[in-house]
């Protein structure tokens, strides 16, 4: 058994220098060829890469902003509501109290103290005149009397009051037109002047 295992050992050994012999031999490598297959590659992979990138897609034009008009300020609508007319009764003015003494003719004997006038007529026309009294404080007398006065004509009335008088003088002449007016207060009995004018009545005293 000591001389079997040591042949062994050798038999194997044989055989393995006989297949080692009987290979064939690993051929060497070029260096230049190594470095032209790395750059062929190198290439290969750039070009790969390349052409994996996305192409980049343009952007949309961007739009001009145009000037928005501001906002108008729209009134709210008004709430509606029932309405309930009440009819309101028309107010009536108060009547106006009418001056007796306006629509009153004056006596011919008026009550009160005793005065003469003296209406004198200096224009070249016949005329109206509208002596009016107003109202005296005493004896409550007072209205109006009318007398018609020629050109350069003259009245002497004896039969009036003491008191304040307004005369008024008008005639419907287009040549000579007359419309005057005056007025004047008497308070003693002798004797007060209204003269005519064209335009106006003079008063005088005594």
């Amino acid at each position: 058994m000591k001389h079997i295992y040591p042949l062994s050992i050798i038999f194997s050994i044989a055989v393995l220098v006989s297949a080692c012999s009987a290979a064939p031999a690993v051929p060497t490598v070029d260096p230049v060829d190594v470095r032209n297959t790395a750059v062929a590659a190198a290439e290969t992979v750039i070009a790969q890469t390349l052409a994996a990138i996305p192409t980049a897609t343009p952007l949309p034009p961007t739009e001009t902003p145009t000037e928005t008009p501001s906002p108008t300020n729209t009134p709210e609508a008004l709430p509606t509501m029932d309405a309930t007319f009440t009819t309101i009764p028309p107010t009536i003015a108060p009547q106006t109290t009418v001056d007796p003494c306006s629509t009153r003719i004056l006596s011919s004997s008026p009550k009160g103290r005793e005065t003469t006038i003296h209406i004198i007529n200096t224009v070249k026309t016949r005329v109206t005149v509208s002596v009016y009294l107003n109202e005296t404080a005493s004896w409550g007398e007072c209205g109006y009397r009318s007398y018609i006065l020629g050109p350069r004509d003259n009245v002497l009335i004896t039969d009036l009051v003491q008191g304040c008088y307004n005369l008024w003088a008008f005639n419907s002449d287009p040549e000579n037109p007359v419309n005057a007016s005056g007025a004047g207060c008497i308070n003693n009995s002798d004797k007060w002047t209204f003269e005519i004018l064209s335009g106006n009545i003079k008063f005088s005293g005594p």
